[in-house]
């Protein structure tokens, strides 16, 4: 079943955000499971004990990479895109972006000048600083916040991030909530649970339902 983006039951909320990791793992993908774990959980705490001044390495910025195509569809050129760019350019870029919080647009503006880095990926370098804020665009939390998962442009993410951080707000109301991440975690793993569930057909016999494999890339870099 999917999640209703108008539902303001925290409990189903926060069930949803509970199998988040159970369905990372149900994905099956060579290495997903420590790359979530990199990003989530290793790569905030790089950033923040870089504070006040905090900036990203190449290297990282190719693990996250990694981490997103991986959550979706693998497009290798993505990837070469930013393994190729100097560490010099991503850790200047990444230290602008990261000042210019909480100022979204001007941040994903800072990231969007390296080669291979549109507003999608923009956002994950966002989100792994400052979750609170800035939430990863994915095609799953967009498709149910937005009813749109195909424009990967710095204006619909702006309404993205409104659309979240304002349910995340009306969660906290009514009990303990962290913020607009874990809206778009909750959203990701109800999406995925219910495309790999089969349905069933006209006959009442239950049938394997086929859907295409679509990832929160970068517009103008597909």
């Amino acid at each position: 079943m999917e999640l209703d983006f108008k539902c303001s039951d925290v409990g189903v909320w926060k069930e949803a955000l509970s199998s988040y990791e159970s369905r990372i793992e149900s994905l099956n993908k060579p290495d997903l499971v420590s790359l979530d774990q990199f990003y989530r959980v290793k790569l905030p705490s790089l950033l923040h004990d870089r504070d006040p001044d905090p900036y990203l390495t190449t290297s990282e910025l190719s693990q996250l990479m990694k981490w997103k195509l991986s959550r979706g569809k693998w497009r290798p050129r993505l990837l070469d895109f930013v393994s190729s760019l100097e560490d010099s350019v991503v850790k200047s870029a990444s230290e602008k972006a990261f000042k210019s919080l909480p100022d979204i647009s001007k941040a994903v503006k800072e990231l969007t000048v390296l080669k291979g880095v549109g507003p999608a990926t923009a956002s994950a370098v966002l989100a792994a600083y400052a979750p609170d804020i800035a939430p990863f665009m994915s095609d799953e939390a967009m498709e149910v916040a937005l009813g749109n998962s195909k424009d990967y442009s710095l204006k619909q993410y702006l309404l993205f991030v409104t659309k979240l951080q304002d349910k995340a707000n009306e969660l906290k109301l009514k009990g303990e909530w962290d913020g607009p991440s874990d809206i778009e975690r909750a959203l990701w793993s109800c999406t995925v649970r219910a495309k790999s569930q089969p349905e069933k057909s006209s006959s009442g016999k239950k049938r394997k339902r086929y859907l295409p494999n679509i990832e929160s890339g970068d517009r103008i870099l597909y």
